[in-house]
């Protein structure tokens, strides 16, 4: 089975993704780290790309990634809500504590999640939190990320 799935990966990065990736000097391992985050990041396709660019974006400035993901990822289990108790989990995996990608991948990607680690949305977004809808309020500065996560809260 696993090696089936390998399989299918290697036909299809070769096909539609390798090319762009080598473009843009990334490894099929960044990318799907990218992507992994991505994946577990966005509810709607429409977002990826965006959400994509966030990544990108702080990542190009040096700062912590900050995806709860990668801390759900670090806690071993799923809860609805990330507490700032659980931003402090030590693992390599817990991009609140370490800057740059995470290690390795923490979920596996869809193929609108793989597209838009490549093709990330250009714009100067570096926050962003989630609605009740599971849609994304998206910010350009510290200030306009806290009003949009107070606006927000569950």
């Amino acid at each position: 089975m696993i090696d089936m799935m390998l399989k299918q990966f290697a036909q299809v990065w070769d096909k539609e993704f390798a090319d762009l990736a080598r473009q843009k000097g990334m490894s099929a391992y960044q990318v799907v780290t990218v992507a992994s985050m991505i994946e577990k990041e966005a509810l709607f396709d429409s977002e990826r790309p965006r959400i994509a660019g966030v990544i990108y974006n702080r990542l190009q400035e040096g700062m912590p990634l900050q995806v709860d993901a990668t801390v759900l990822y670090s806690l071993g289990r799923h809860k609805d809500q990330v507490l700032l108790k659980d931003l402090e989990v030590e693992s390599p995996y817990n991009t609140y504590r370490n800057t740059g990608l995470p290690p390795g991948p923490i979920a596996s990607p869809g193929l609108t999640s793989l597209s838009a680690a490549l093709q990330p949305e250009d714009h100067n977004y570096f926050y962003y939190v989630a609605t009740s809808d599971g849609h994304h309020v998206f910010s350009r500065t510290y200030a306009e990320h806290l009003k949009a996560k107070n606006q927000n809260q569950r």
